[in-house]
């Protein structure tokens, strides 16, 4: 059960669901609102200092996105998966990473490879300090780095799309120390292939990386 602590919500929204939305979309990504929770109105009314109706919008936003399961006369739930389904969920990812790592190689500028490895060192900072949310963070802007130097508007919204799905997943499988540590050695890898414009080594890199994440995800589940 989450805390009773107020939550702070950022004031550059244009609007509160989405302010909402979006807070509530970090508690799910870090773990604090966990799969099949059972999201109570009052409650998060009162830790957010919000009424229901802006609260209610904010959980069918998350329910368009996926994360969100709204169940009539029982209420909203974060959305569970079962293993099928991530399995599916990673091999699909892996393949549009994959794509997008190819493409960008063709199409990536020196200044972006630049401040994807500077993205990577602030990254093993955070990793040395054992500070996951903001390592996770800039993880997630690495990535969204990688899908937008693709160069392909499509490819780039399938993989959002998805990636709004299982962001809580990819956060849980850093939780395994192993494979977190192997992963900041995949980001180390992934630089340098981008500097090298190594389409298909940086391809290949993406789809193990993100196989271990489903191989650490799955071995969670109950």
């Amino acid at each position: 059960m989450i805390d009773t602590a107020v939550i702070a919500l950022p004031t550059e929204y244009r609007t509160l669901p989405t302010a909402i939305a979006d807070r509530l979309r970090e508690l799910i990504i870090e773990g604090e609102l966990p799969p099949g929770e059972r999201l109570n109105e009052r409650h998060l009314c009162e830790r957010m200092d919000v009424s229901r109706t802006p609260l209610r919008e904010a959980l069918r936003l998350l329910a368009h996105d996926g994360l969100v399961t709204v169940i009539p006369n029982r209420g909203a739930f974060v959305a569970q998966m079962s293993p099928e389904a991530v399995r599916q969920s990673f091999e699909i990812m892996g393949a549009l990473e994959a794509l997008a790592a190819e493409l960008a190689c063709r199409n990536i500028t020196d200044e972006e490879v630049g401040e994807i490895a500077a993205l990577t060192f602030e990254m093993q900072a955070c990793h040395a300090r054992h500070d996951l949310p903001e390592y996770y963070r800039l993880n997630r802007v690495v990535h969204d780095a990688i899908l937008a130097a693709s160069r392909n508007a499509v490819l780039d919204e399938m993989a959002h799309k998805l990636n709004l799905r299982i962001q809580n997943l990819r956060f849980r499988s850093n939780l395994d120390v192993g494979k977190w540590n192997a992963a900041i050695h995949e980001h180390q890898q992934m630089v340098e292939l981008l500097r090298g414009r190594d389409g298909e080594g940086l391809a290949q890199l993406m789809r193990v990386h993100l196989a271990r994440k489903a191989e650490a995800v799955l071995a969670m589940l109950p």
